[in-house]
């Protein structure tokens, strides 16, 4: 196997062999803790511009199946892992890992102490690297990296750039897409949510023409404060249609109405985060990902109560408008992967829209 290095900003150089895609790439990394989902994860368009580190330390022992995409075309950077399967054992596997990321053009390393990388990150936060063959221009290659700049327009860069229909008998649904994973889209269809999905830049005007009985605004990649001309497509669509927003819909909802976010040290990526609900007490796990947090001490209590709240470290989980027919949360109740136990909030969006259209309460 061809020898091949990860270098931190930081001088850290962890050594491994690649596999998958042979070309250099330079993205942030960052670690995941899930034990499986791994399809599911590299797929998933908030990683665009990353490189995921599994901290199990095999990954690949399924294979890859036609079902488990949450996107067709994956912006992840890189995957990193401590070993992969190379004989993949499962009756839906139709190729190993290996030959999915040379197809997808994504590089691989392995071989590599995930364990000691995820520590460094956990101290350090995330930050820039680079994985390269080139395992002899060490500090050619770190001042490099030091001096690249990362894109902001992740979102643009991930987001349908034509309408598209995902039909079904039932509520009509417009879907708002900054990155959105596919599961969303079948959590919807399960309720017979009738599903058109826009770009992410699409005009008010454009959405209320479709008559919609509630839009969803989905998750994606990036800092929030990138996408200025969103906010103000949310606080006009929030006083005539109900919003149900996740993961960045949920941070977009929160500075639309006067709050702040902030970028976390090294995040919550995985799929075992306790949240407890507010209102009830109850615990939930929950699939997460994503880089960026509302700060709750810049909420307006006048237009926001918080909901839901992370167990681990009090992070704001979810909010609730106390004008609008409007709420989010920062986690993934579509949970592909990960498990369901906050599946319920896509019967709230439902029992919403359907309240808001005979005039009941929704605060």
């Amino acid at each position: 196997m061809q020898k091949r290095i990860l270098i931190l900003e930081d001088g850290n150089v962890f050594k491994g062999y690649g596999f998958g895609s042979e070309k250099e790439t330079i993205g942030e990394v960052v670690f995941n803790t899930g034990m499986t989902g791994y399809q599911e994860s590299i797929t998933d368009q908030s990683y665009n511009g990353q490189i995921l580190t599994f901290t199990f330390p095999l990954v690949g022992n399924a294979g890859i199946n036609r079902d488990d995409y949450e996107s067709i075309f994956p912006t992840t950077k890189a995957v990193i892992v401590k070993e992969y399967a190379r004989v993949p054992s499962n009756w839906r596997s139709r190729m190993n890992l290996d030959e999915f990321l040379k197809e997808k053009d994504i590089p691989g390393l392995t071989g590599v102490d995930t364990r000691r990388l995820t520590k460094v990150i956990r101290e350090h936060g995330a930050m820039k690297a680079m994985l390269t063959d080139d395992t002899e221009s060490i500090q050619e290659n770190l001042e490099r990296l030091r001096k690249t700049t990362f894109r902001t327009d992740q979102v643009a860069q991930v987001s349908t750039t034509r309408p598209y229909v995902s039909p079904q008998n039932g509520r009509k649904v417009v879907v708002i897409d900054f990155g959105l994973k596919h599961s969303i889209l079948h959590e919807l269809n399960k309720r017979d949510c009738h599903v058109t999905v826009l770009p992410y830049n699409t005009k008010v005007e454009t959405i209320l023409n479709l008559n919609p009985d509630g839009v969803m605004l989905t998750n994606g990649p990036g800092d929030p404060t990138n996408l200025p001309q969103v906010l103000k497509m949310i606080q006009n669509l929030q006083r005539k249609v109900p919003i149900f927003g996740i993961c960045l819909g949920h941070q977009l909802i929160a500075l639309a109405n006067g709050a702040k976010t902030y970028k976390m040290n090294f995040g919550h990526r995985g799929f075992n985060h306790p949240v407890k609900e507010i209102a009830t007490g109850k615990i939930a796990f929950t699939s997460q990902n994503h880089g960026y947090a509302v700060a709750a001490d810049s909420i307006d209590t006048e237009q926001l109560r918080v909901t839901h709240i992370e167990i681990n470290d009090h992070t704001v989980e979810g909010l609730r408008h106390r004008h609008y027919p409007v709420f989010s949360v920062q986690y993934h109740p579509d949970a592909a992967p990960g498990p369901h136990d906050a599946a319920d909030l896509f019967d709230q969006f439902t029992e919403l829209m359907d309240s808001w259209k005979v005039g009941n309460d929704y605060a």
